[in-house]
């Protein structure tokens, strides 16, 4: 795994640090963010979308990142596509 920093909160100084990085080897996005409280897990598990079970799958999670962060998400994007045309 080939893990490369893209970004962190701006705000991180307050003791909390999402952060986004992308891993090259699976040209991913890789997403630290805050856990949800039980009512947004809830909410993002009865959500519905064609041809997908609702739920949260055991694998998966949901996390919480600042708006803030959005820059730096569009960056990590940008740096994930540009891997993945190499």
């Amino acid at each position: 795994m080939t893990l490369r920093f893209i970004g962190i909160d701006p705000n991180t100084g307050t003791g909390e640090s999402p952060t986004v990085w992308i891993d090259d080897s699976k040209n991913e996005v890789v997403i630290q963010g805050w856990k949800p409280g039980p009512e947004l897990e809830a909410e993002c598990a009865k959500f519905e979308v064609p041809g997908h079970a609702p739920g949260i799958p055991k694998h998966e999670a949901v996390v919480r990142i600042p708006a803030r962060m959005v820059p730096i998400l569009r960056k990590a994007c940008d740096a994930a596509e540009r891997t993945e045309l190499r």
